[in-house]
């Protein structure tokens, strides 16, 4: 019994793993590009996303 509760935490943990490098991409893809220009205080801010 030891051993297969061993394996059903190694597939566990490398479900964990996949599913968390997924949202990791997805976040990253879906972000926008281009250029935020905002203007303050301190004057024009450039900023390259």
């Amino acid at each position: 019994m030891n051993s297969r509760n061993g394996l059903f935490l190694i597939i566990g943990a490398l479900l964990v793993v996949v599913v968390g490098m997924g949202v990791y991409i997805y976040r990253e893809q879906s972000k926008p590009s281009g250029v935020d220009i905002s203007i303050g205080e301190k004057g024009i801010s450039l900023e390259e996303k």
